[in-house]
């Protein structure tokens, strides 16, 4: 995998914050609209972080943004691995 790129890439970096988000919001069984308080937001992370299953659910769905599903195994593809920057 070209980490190099993709950990200089803003995009990346949502892409893995939502996704670890919104696992735990679904597992809760919440909406970013329930959490109106950092303390909500801070206890609903503690709740998460000790639970399993919920950490299950984070890992598979950070997997998931990882991973570029169009080629063979867990690698980029040749020409990605190429980029020294994220291709327009």
């Amino acid at each position: 995998m070209n980490w190099k790129v993709r950990l200089r890439n803003p995009v990346f970096w949502v892409q893995i914050v939502v996704s670890a988000f919104a696992a735990v919001l679904a597992y809760a069984g919440l909406t970013a609209a329930d959490l109106t308080t950092w303390e909500s937001v801070g206890a609903l992370l503690c709740n998460a972080v000790r639970n399993p299953y919920c950490l299950f659910l984070v890992l598979s769905s950070v997997w998931n943004a990882v991973n570029d599903p169009t080629t063979k195994g867990v690698a980029d593809s040749e020409r990605a691995r190429q980029y020294t920057i994220p291709q327009k």
